[in-house]
């Protein structure tokens, strides 16, 4: 089995707005899966199971779009399906085999859940649904409580933020990097941070920072915003556009911004900000390539939904489409 690309992970949206998106989804998932690291047939699964999430956007969604991307905190490849209506008044039902609405064989769904290591269905009649598929070569139980989309702005070929979360020990540790503008010179700058990250993840947020401001010096620089969660607490240091919320089914409880600066170019001295994320919640982190005004008052339908699908939903209904799009979710410990 081929190494995992897990040093740059970017989410690609194929969105299903005409029946020959379907096969387009299911090459992208068979490339993403090999690169991936997942052998064998699993590519090739991998692929069919893209191909019955995107034919059921086609046959029954609106404004439908399939993501498709590494697994948060593990090996393997997660596609997830969302769409704005009309939602499913039974989604275990529509895992059945032999269950249509639309006249077909009705095993599209049913399919998916054999196919994948672990599915996740979330719908809201009328809002629409999220299905979540992950796909890993490794048996057990996947890591749970964790989310992340990182999306290019509209015709870019590479994206100008960068994302990751890494756990060790029961902490874990999450960066959103949004290099200034976007196209090739913030994926430059956004690159180069994630390097950074993935050396020193485990120190102190602020000497995370002071690393990534020395890093950028010869680039355009970033906003950057690092996230801890332990069962000690919660941690918070940003500077720029990068943003943290914190919600549970009743609404949104806590709003941070990062300081003001250019992470690369005038850093303010690094200050770490301490909150509570109980069991429940969920803390949101992203970068103003999701508007921030989903936060102010966020809808119920996102108020539901797990960790997991969380950033795929703002991804989708709450992204700046000529800007780059990152966000990171992590459900409370504490």
């Amino acid at each position: 089995m081929s190494a995992p690309d897990v040093r740059r992970p970017v989410t690609e949206e194929v969105r299903i707005d005409h029946y020959s998106a379907v096969h387009l989804a299911a090459t992208r998932a068979r490339d993403m899966g090999v690169r991936c690291g997942l052998g064998g047939s699993l590519p090739d699964q991998a692929a069919a199971a893209a191909s019955e999430l995107a034919g059921n956007l086609d046959k029954h969604a609106r404004a439908g779009s399939l993501f498709i991307q590494p697994i948060p905190l593990a090996d393997g490849l997660e596609l997830i399906a969302v769409d704005r209506g009309p939602g499913m008044a039974d989604p275990r039902r529509c895992l059945t085999d032999g269950y249509t609405t639309a006249g077909t064989l009705g095993t599209g769904l049913g399919a998916v859940e054999r196919i994948a290591t672990e599915l996740r269905i979330s719908s809201r009649v009328p809002d629409g649904t999220l299905v979540a598929a992950r796909i890993s070569a490794h048996p057990g139980p996947l890591p749970t409580g964790a989310g992340m989309v990182c999306l290019p702005a509209e015709g870019e070929d590479e994206c100008g933020d960068a994302a990751a979360v890494h756990e060790d020990a029961g902490v874990r540790t999450a960066l959103v990097i949004d290099g200034l503008g976007h196209g090739e010179a913030a994926a430059r700058a956004a690159g180069r941070g994630l390097r950074v990250f993935h050396d020193h993840r485990d120190e102190p947020l602020s000497q995370i920072m002071s690393l990534l401001h020395h890093a950028l010096r010869h680039t355009r620089g970033a906003a950057v915003g690092l996230l801890r969660m332990s069962p000690a607490g919660t941690e918070f240091c940003a500077v720029g556009n990068v943003r943290l919320c914190v919600l549970d089914p009743q609404g949104a409880h806590s709003r941070m911004d990062g300081r003001p600066g250019i992470v690369g170019w005038n850093l303010p001295t690094p200050h770490t900000r301490r909150t509570t994320v109980a069991r429940g919640q969920t803390a949101v982190l992203f970068s103003d390539g999701i508007e921030a005004r989903w936060a102010r008052d966020p809808s119920p339908a996102l108020l539901e939904l797990p960790a997991a699908l969380l950033p795929a939903a703002l991804g989708h209904r709450h992204r700046r489409l000529r800007d780059d799009a990152s966000a990171i979710s992590l459900a409370g410990v504490a």
